[in-house]
């Protein structure tokens, strides 16, 4: 619970602390005295975005702190575990911020973000606003206020997990079944096309022999002539060559200095010998072979064709054919996840049909108690003749849904044998003020937050009924410790602890806030009853309702 709320410079407020007890505390003042001020600046402290704004004028900056006792708070305790800040006994909540709009949190002295702030203070207060019953005429709070009454966060979290999984599933299918039509094509393609290359069958340096055998081909008659020709040639000058070197090998010619010409010319003759043979034999080889000529240039021209058509060049034709081969391999796998796809789809659909089931037999039966509890909150707060009812609105859509499979509505008659309909459309603000009051005392009964606070909440009730708001929120002080800001004395009658917040100053405006006890809360619950002229009488009923509340 809240047990201390520390306020520098913020709004009309220059210094301010106060302790807080467990019970109902009522906080009274007149109106602009700031009442609400110590609310906002504990939103600031729980998360509220700040405005610079709000800075005592003068001041540098503002400094908020609220410290709160956790020792039996245990989702607070693991909470703060968690991020292993300190969870034994209290918490402190600090916020501060300058004048040039910087923002600093803190939680138990350790540096925060706004977001940390917002998920504690979840845990450790509820804020009921004047406004509330605004809220209150939106589906989404209607829901979310009948399934924390029923107890049913862990379904709900199975059924958004699940439905959020089945969405990311049906992504992933549709872009999958957009990319199959797409692999489709693409492996029709790659088929056709390595079936194409396979035919031809190139082979890694094919062209360049090709090429060579075309040349031989192309010229064999020439070559053969010529080849001959050549061998004719050094026959004819092997006897000249021979008598050449005879000459040189006289002894006559044979000495030291003709030895050298003897080694040339006999390597000549040699030389001349093997040049005939080598010459004879690849004459011999060498065929005119038209048919083979003409299958050579068809084979050419074919890895020319092929090469073309994919912008190759034909020396590259067995690496594309590589690549393509691979490829294909690569895409054989986009049928089998998308049929894996599919059934992930049915079986997750599968499971948020079973646990929204859960959901809304659940709904159902707490629909049926909390409409209960609500009319006969009512009845209390002198709306005995309305029916209250809570209708449970299938989504058209099947599809899984994060809600569950149905919305809520609260539906409201004020008018006997009148039908039931929206609080929008039925409800007039004094009515829906009471409802939303209805609602919310009986939700409490169900609250997390160890400490509630009520806002004004009581704005258009008076008399009796304001006696009656006055004994509900004392009964919710039995379970949390409640803070109520009110203008109606049988409201603050009620309080097991009354603050009185006044504003004084005329140059320097700013607020006091004093505990009121014994006279003091008799003469302040005498000025809510008869303004600011004490009479007798008034303050003998302020007293009277003290004494029996």
């Amino acid at each position: 619970m809240l047990i201390n709320l520390s306020i520098q410079d913020y709004a009309v407020v220059d210094q301010l602390e106060v302790d807080l007890n467990p019970g109902m505390t009522c906080i009274t003042g007149e109106t602009g005295a700031g009442k609400s001020i110590m609310l906002d600046a504990l939103g600031l402290c729980i998360g509220d975005r700040a405005d610079s704004k709000a800075i005592r004028p003068g001041a540098a900056r503002t400094d908020i702190a609220a410290c709160f006792d956790v020792s039996h708070n245990t989702r607070a305790q693991v909470w703060l575990a968690e991020r292993d800040l300190d969870a034994s006994g209290d918490c402190i909540l600090r916020r501060t911020i300058t004048a040039e709009g910087r923002s600093r949190a803190y939680i138990n002295g350790s540096p925060t973000t706004l977001s940390d702030c917002a998920d504690l203070g979840q845990l450790l207060v509820d804020i009921h606003s004047q406004h509330a019953h605004q809220s209150l005429l939106r589906r989404a709070v209607q829901r979310n206020l009948l399934d924390t009454y029923a107890g049913a966060e862990a379904l709900i979290v199975e059924v958004s997990q699940t439905a959020q999984r089945w969405r990311v599933l049906q992504e992933d299918y549709i872009r999958l079944a957009g990319q199959t039509e797409e692999f489709d094509a693409r492996r029709a393609l790659l088929t056709y096309q390595i079936a194409e290359l396979e035919s031809l069958n190139p082979r890694v340096g094919e062209l360049e022999q090709l090429e060579t055998q075309h040349q031989m081909l192309a010229n064999a008659a020439f070559i053969i002539d010529s080849a001959n020709d050549i061998a004719s040639g050094c026959e004819s000058q092997r006897d000249q060559l021979a008598r050449l070197v005879q000459l040189a090998n006289d002894g006559r010619m044979t000495t030291s200095a003709t030895e050298n010409l003897r080694e040339l010319l006999q390597s000549a003759l040699i030389q001349l010998d093997e040049a005939q043979a080598e010459t004879a034999r690849f004459a011999a080889s060498v065929e005119l072979d038209p048919e083979g000529l003409r299958a050579t240039e068809e084979r050419m021209s074919a890895l020319h064709d092929l090469a073309r058509k994919h912008r190759v060049t034909p020396e590259a034709l067995p690496e594309l054919l590589s690549s393509l081969q691979a490829e294909l391999a690569s895409l054989t796998g986009g049928s089998e996840q998308l049929a894996a796809l599919e059934q992930a789809l049915g079986d997750t659909a599968l499971a948020w049909r079973t646990h929204a089931k859960a959901l809304s037999e659940r709904r159902r039966e707490t629909a049926t108690k909390l409409a209960h509890r609500v009319m006969e909150t009512l009845d209390r707060l002198a709306m005995n003749k309305c029916v209250f009812e809570i209708a449970l609105i299938p989504f058209r859509d099947d599809n899984p849904d994060p809600r569950g499979a149905e919305d809520t509505e609260f539906l409201i008659a004020t008018n006997p044998g009148a039908t039931p309909g929206p609080l929008s459309k039925v409800a007039s603000g004094g009515e829906l003020s009471r409802i939303s009051l209805a609602l919310q005392v009986v939700a409490a009964d169900t609250a997390t937050s160890p400490t509630m606070i009520f806002d004004e909440v009581d704005v258009g009730i008076g008399g009796g009924v304001a006696e009656v708001v006055g004994d509900l929120l004392h009964t919710l002080g039995k379970l949390s410790q409640v803070l109520v800001v009110t203008h109606q004395p049988q409201v603050a009658a009620k309080g097991n602890q009354h603050l009185l917040v006044t504003k004084t100053g005329d140059q320097k405006v700013h607020s006091e806030l004093t505990m009121l006890d014994g006279q003091a809360r008799i003469e302040e619950v005498g000025r809510m009853l008869g303004g600011a002229k004490l009479t007798e009488s008034t303050l003998a009923h302020a007293k009277e309702m003290l004494e029996s509340s």
